[in-house]
């Protein structure tokens, strides 16, 4: 696998010509298109991706490591084809709408004011990750971690604390309807 280091990639269309297959070390990517193209079989270690289209791209067997995502549209992906060895992401402004996190470790991940609307977080270890100013509309949340997650700034959110380990999990008062949802109450 070639090896690429420092390089910047700036409006690239990687729809119909991939890119190469290769380990990208502190790259950046800016305001570029992968949108149903094909990452996969590629490792990215300490890059950033700044505005760019990922939807729908194929991750199978992506690495990320200490990767950071900055206004990225990144719907559909299924991260948990990624390869999972020393994963490590940073989630700020994107909209993941429809993307899996299935059964992956994401712990200490930050989802900055991200959109995760219908993301599935089933099985996920969520212990101590922060969603700060996401919202979480009709986002999964099924036999997860979610001890020492920060849900306070957080909108949205609809979980059962009976089907996921909430120890020391972070709410405001505001927004704890949200748990309290499966009971059908009235909170006035």
């Amino acid at each position: 696998m070639d090896f690429i280091e420092n390089r910047k990639y700036q409006n690239e269309d990687f729809t119909k010509i991939r890119l190469p297959k290769a380990e990208y070390e502190n790259c950046l990517f800016t305001t570029c298109d992968f949108s149903g193209g094909f990452l996969d079989n590629t490792h990215f270690l300490d890059s950033r991706f700044e505005d760019c289209n990922l939807s729908n791209a194929n991750l199978k067997h992506t690495l990320f490591k200490e990767t950071t995502f900055m206004r990225c549209k990144m719907l559909g992906l299924r991260f948990e084809d990624c390869n999972d060895f020393l994963m490590s992401f940073r989630f700020k402004e994107c909209a993941l709408n429809h993307s899996s996190f299935l059964g992956l470790n994401l712990k200490l991940t930050p989802f900055e004011n991200c959109k995760l609307l219908q993301s599935d977080f089933s099985e996920a270890n969520l212990k101590a990750a922060a969603f700060t100013g996401s919202d979480l509309q009709n986002a999964v949340f099924y036999n997860c971690n979610l001890e020492e997650t920060d849900f306070r700034m957080a909108l949205n959110y609809r979980i059962n604390p009976e089907i996921n380990r909430m120890r020391k999990a972070k709410f405001s008062r505001a927004g704890i309807e949200g748990l309290l949802v499966k009971y059908d109450l009235t909170i006035e």
